[in-house]
């Protein structure tokens, strides 16, 4: 008698692997949308007041996260381009070595999607166009975007499945 249960449960996460790479295109798309609104409807450092706390803008940011390396000479273009293509293979590497922890896929799914959004914008303009804008009175916190945010909640529900998979360790163990 043949086992048929692996292949079964072989395609099952083939299509959970894609469920999960489904979401990421459509937060990419979501994150070019965006962009593209924006960066068609605004003037650059243009602002329009949402919140008394929150405006929508246009900004071009040629560097990293809070501008890290923004005045540089255009090297960064192609570093954190490069650096964003590495950090999208690692993502489906991961992701497909770890098919059946949805948390972990979730937290990856996002990642991939913001660093694949900010490298097009980088091969695309030169730049990562952002729009979000929050601040109190004189503080600002630095602009950022659909790709921006993905790749933080990702990183925090990255850390957030590490916690919880090593006290679900340490529970078993005690």
């Amino acid at each position: 008698m043949t086992d048929t249960t692996e292949p079964k449960r072989s395609l099952k996460d083939q299509a959970t692997l894609t469920r999960w790479l489904l979401l990421s295109a459509i937060l990419l798309l979501a994150d070019q949308l965006t962009k593209i609104w924006f960066d068609t409807t605004f003037r650059y450092g243009e602002r329009s007041q949402v919140l008394p706390f929150f405006d929508f803008t246009l900004l071009y940011n040629r560097g990293a996260a809070f501008s890290f390396l923004a005045d540089e000479a255009g090297w960064q273009r192609w570093f954190f381009s490069v650096l964003g293509l590495g950090a999208s293979g690692f993502m489906l590497w991961m992701m497909h070595n770890n098919r059946t922890q949805p948390r972990l896929l979730l937290a990856l799914a996002l990642i991939l999607s913001g660093a694949l959004g900010n490298v097009i914008d980088r091969l695309l303009y030169g730049h990562v166009i952002d729009f979000l804008l929050f601040y109190w009175q004189d503080w600002y916190y630095p602009a950022f975007n659909v790709a921006d945010s993905c790749i933080t909640l990702g990183a925090i529900l990255l850390i957030l499945d590490e916690i919880l998979r090593l006290r679900g360790r340490h529970a078993r163990a005690s």
